[in-house]
């Protein structure tokens, strides 16, 4: 396990932040590094171009100025974060990047910030820390963002053009990012280190220059999303009261729902092959083999192409798709080249070849997933005579609405049964039911919308995009906008296309709600120009080519999103208390 990084944080979150209302920050103890970056916070196609702030109001102005003049700093500080490893599923870092992260939420001034240890969860496993954190500004109203801190696991460190955990920048044609001048290339650089960094070093450059949020902050960061939320789930069971004076999350879409399995095929259930452990393969002459019998029970729960299901009642209750919703399909599919769709995908090509058929996969299909397999001689090269006693493989459901979790995975027992493998343990690793998020009108939502008008009459873009609050990389299929080759979706009436935890927190439709919390989410906040999630050469774009992406332009959208929210009230916010006590 690597040690955690130090806390050196640079620019605004190195600086006195005092202003959450009972107990002043901590003082910074080192000194804030110089800027060494040099980075064009208006992309690098045009260096003579600067927008027009006199058209903001007085303290965005003052905010954009800040942020265009620490974005080198505000870059070290995604890297520092990035450096941190994180790893859910194998727990490197885990202790370490929670205490870390609770130390950026005291940075900033948090009455409240604590660590949650979760304890023993529904699943039968441990769950990962929580970190909470109350900042309380005396405002009338109360901001609640969720982060996730763990990453993926690094399965291919041969295909990195930069090591994952030094979080390098490189310039965008070594990374394969033609839109982007420099990007960092780190394990978690977009899922979801830098952009949730992105809006932490905005919310610090208000304090910056403001003195005081405009909204009081609630703040929940999990080390568990790869590992289903089972951690945070168990905490939102018992800690929901202290959300109870959040009027709205951040941001936040729907989600389609996923459940977790592992299947097991050993000798000792089977009662044949090696029954306590490996054995020299020269045995397979006369015995038999968990390994080959566990290939072929998969093989009978999929069709022969591994593209539907073949497990009895597996879509019932689904939900199909309205005349409306196949109508703006129709009008994608007429604008859409599949092989920059592919390409954008990272595949070679989808399993349909009509564009159609494959956006409303996309969008509206369900699947069965082999995510892993292991068992008997794992290393890569040479050789090594091995009859395994035992085979696990992991596999992953999604699923849509009106569809449960739990009773996929009980049907999945059901037909191994029938199939004659009754000795196939099944282990339920955990299940994220889904949720269709919450309806586009609500305040926090359109104080996204009104922040990417005030960047578009800068020049600046402002497009929205995005899904989960860490899904920058997710950008919009609808028909009406811009490009219609990306497949994943971040339209609000379409829980597909990611799962996240969606349905801890919103308040609209939800496969099932666990925990008292139910609150708006933003929809439609501006991506943050990262890609690559769960892949090699996962990256962040720091700066781009164009004015409209880089990581200025981030900060600024969830600036103006913030303040704008702090503004615009349609519905009463909730009583305000003293920071509740955890």
């Amino acid at each position: 396990m690597r040690v955690m990084m130090p806390l050196v944080l640079t620019g605004a979150l190195a600086v006195g932040l005092s202003g959450c209302a009972n107990k002043p920050a901590p003082a910074a103890t080192v000194t804030p590094a110089k800027p060494t970056l040099g980075i064009h916070p208006f992309g690098t196609a045009d260096p003579s171009f600067k927008p027009d702030y006199s058209k903001l109001s007085p303290e965005l102005q003052k905010v954009f100025a800040y942020i265009d003049e620490h974005v080198d700093e505000h870059a070290q500080n995604l890297q520092q974060w990035m450096r941190q490893p994180s790893i859910s599923n194998s727990g490197e870092g885990i202790p370490e990047s929670a205490e870390m992260v609770k130390g950026f939420f005291e940075k900033l001034g948090c009455q409240t910030a604590r660590v949650y240890d979760v304890g023993v969860t529904e699943y039968g496993s441990v769950g990962n820390p929580v970190v909470y954190a109350k900042c309380d500004e005396g405002a009338p109203k109360t901001l609640a963002i969720y982060w996730q801190y763990d990453t993926m696991p690094v399965t291919q460190p041969a295909l990195w053009v930069a090591p994952p955990f030094e979080a390098k920048v490189v310039d965008g044609a070594t990374a394969a990012v033609p839109d982007a001048s420099r990007v960092i290339v780190a394990r978690g650089a977009t899922n979801s280190k830098g952009p949730e960094m992105a809006v932490f070093n905005a919310i610090t450059s208000m304090k910056a220059t403001m003195g005081k949020l405009p909204v009081n902050l609630i703040f929940v960061a999990e080390g568990d999303e790869e590992r289903m939320d089972i951690g945070l789930r168990k905490f939102m069971a018992d800690h929901s009261d202290l959300f109870a004076e959040a009027d709205a999350l951040y941001a936040g879409g729907p989600s389609e729902g996923c459940v977790y399995v592992e299947l097991t095929t050993s000798g000792k259930s089977w009662g044949r092959g090696p029954v306590q452990s490996d054995v020299h393969g020269a045995i397979k002459r006369t015995a038999d083999s968990p390994a080959w019998r566990h290939m072929h029970m998969l093989a009978m729960l999929t069709s022969l192409d591994g593209n539907t299901p073949l497990i009895k009642g597996f879509s019932e209750n689904q939900d199909p798709p309205t005349k409306e919703e196949e109508a703006q399909m129709k009008a994608q599919a007429a604008r859409t080249d599949l092989s920059i769709m592919a390409r954008n995908s990272g595949v070679a090509r989808f399993m349909h070849d009509d564009a159609y058929n494959v956006i409303k996969d996309g969008r509206f299909g369900t699947s069965f997933n082999l995510d892993g397999i292991w068992g008997g001689n794992m290393y890569a090269g040479g050789a090594g005579a091995i009859l395994p006693n035992k085979i696990t493989s992991k596999h992953n459901f999604r699923y849509v609405p009106r569809m449960n979790g739990v009773d996929i995975v009980k049907k999945l027992r059901t037909q191994l049964d029938a199939n004659g493998y009754k000795d196939v343990e099944v282990k339920l690793i955990g299940d994220v039911p889904w949720s269709r998020g919450s309806k586009r009108d609500n305040d926090i939502s359109k104080s996204h919308q009104k922040a990417a008008e005030i960047l578009a009459s800068l020049g600046l873009g402002g497009t929205p995009g995005g899904r989960g609050p860490e899904s920058a990389q997710v950008a919009p299929v609808s028909a009406k906008l811009e490009d219609p080759n990306v497949l994943l979706s971040a339209d609000a009436s379409e829980p597909t296309g990611g799962y996240w935890p969606a349905y801890l927190f919103a308040d609209g439709e939800n496969g099932q709600k666990v925990g008292t919390v139910s609150i708006p989410m933003g929809n439609g906040r501006i991506g943050a120009g990262g890609g690559r999630a769960h892949a090699a050469n996962e990256y962040f774009t720091i700066e781009s080519r164009g004015k409209t992406g880089g990581l200025a332009n981030v900060e600024k959208a969830a600036a103006a999103a913030i303040l704008q929210y702090a503004q615009t009230t349609t519905v009463p916010p909730k009583p305000k208390s003293v920071a509740a006590k955890p």
